[in-house]
């Protein structure tokens, strides 16, 4: 099949039509695109939208955001450059991309308490349950066989997160929502805690309507950001985000971003958590997505504990296994830095000091060593004043 570097002509066969073969052609896939919908939503989808694959308008927003480096160790996402914005290439004869949205936020999300436990590791909670990039592939894998069927010659591929396309801009365009000034997707009926998914296709299908921005003014992800990450009204220098920091860099972590990340060991919610429009966000749907108990807001020391056999006993199936264990120590080690001072940290660091030859590792516990010691005249003020408020409230005679 041929592919056209301009994406949103039909095929010669459509355009060469007379006047009733093209509205009985329009109508016909107008009815598949009804029923495609339909399909996706009985597969577990909470919205389909379809659009062209022309992002050219998106190239020279990529190309600066890659000039300055916001990409960080993504070196995929330098490789990869243009094509990222050109879909049509990743599979010839690509003419319309299928956009599917599943939400993801599990019941019982505990988000405020969980930040509030400064010894509890806060996960983000995408990654509480399975990996949704299974998840989702899996489903517009069946949506494209259902199409197939339908049509009987169909060239297709689904993607998740997996392959060189500009996701958002494309499920804005399909009319899933619109890209806010923390870069993801906002809807203004589910707000933004979902997936999104790519189905790409070689048919005709008719095109949905974006919708419209309706960040207004608003600024509320750019100021509640513990790194500063959002530089920017929809530029994010993924080198100071958390979620970077703790998934996607393979190295230490920079010592300015250490405190900030306060005990967030794999991800970060909280762009999403200060969004107003989240207000209207609904609870998952799909089982797989509702969060483990052993990853919901566990003690610290009970992760950092595990050994790397138990590690990957209990993140089968979880997007958390890609950052190995080593990873998953650093990150525990820089979270119990910023713990309350406690005996039983101290003694775990130490311990896992003394059989680590990891020097990355060692190194970030190192450091949560240090600042563990440092915060023990803290705490001993603190829980000294706490006996003195005490007696004057239960002994006032003798305060």
């Amino acid at each position: 099949m041929t592919n056209s570097r301009h994406p949103n002509n039909t095929p010669p066969h459509h355009t060469s039509a007379s006047l009733p073969e093209k509205k009985a052609s329009e109508e016909k896939w107008h009815l598949l695109a009804e029923k495609i919908k339909i399909w996706g939503k009985a597969l577990g989808f909470q919205h389909i939208g379809i659009c062209d694959t022309n992002l050219l308008p998106h190239e020279t927003t990529l190309q600066k955001w890659l000039d300055n480096n916001y990409h960080g160790e993504m070196d995929y996402m330098l490789k990869h450059g243009m094509k990222r914005a050109r879909p049509y290439e990743l599979l010839p004869g690509t003419i319309r991309i299928i956009s599917a949205r599943m939400d993801y936020l599990p019941e019982e999300a505990q988000f405020a308490s969980n930040l509030a436990t400064k010894d509890a590791a806060y996960i983000s909670r995408y990654a509480l349950g399975r990996d949704y990039h299974k998840v989702v592939r899996k489903k517009l894998k069946k949506l494209g066989e259902k199409i197939q069927h339908e049509v009987t010659e169909l060239g297709y591929r689904p993607f998740v997160d997996s392959a060189p396309i500009l996701e958002r801009p494309l499920a804005e365009k399909a009319g899933l929502g619109w890209v806010g000034k923390h870069s993801l997707l906002i809807d203004k009926e589910a707000g933004s805690w979902f997936f999104i998914g790519e189905l790409l296709v070689d048919i005709p299908l008719p095109v949905d309507k974006p919708q419209a921005n309706q960040c207004g003014q608003c600024i509320a992800c750019l100021k509640i950001c513990p790194t500063q990450a959002i530089v920017a009204p929809y530029v994010v220098d993924g080198r100071r985000c958390i979620s970077y920091l703790t998934i996607e860099l393979q190295g230490s972590i920079p010592h300015e971003f250490r405190k900030a990340i306060g005990n967030r060991i794999y991800g970060c919610d909280d762009c999403q958590l200060i969004c107003p429009w989240n207000r209207f966000a609904k609870t998952t749907e799909e089982p797989d997505y509702q969060a483990r108990a052993f990853l919901q807001k566990q003690p610290l020391l009970t992760l950092f504990n595990w050994s790397e056999a138990v590690f990957l006993k209990n993140t089968e199936g979880s997007p958390i296994r890609r950052i190995g264990y080593q990873r998953w120590l650093r990150n525990i080690a820089i979270a119990l830095g910023n713990a309350p001072s406690n005996e039983a940290i101290i003694s775990a660091l130490q311990t896992k000091l003394a059989g680590s030859d990891d020097a990355m590792v060692n190194e970030h516990i190192q450091w949560a060593l240090s600042e563990q010691q440092q915060q023990i005249p803290i705490n001993t003020d603190r829980l000294n004043q706490r006996l003195i408020n005490a007696v004057k409230k239960g002994l006032p005679r003798d305060a």
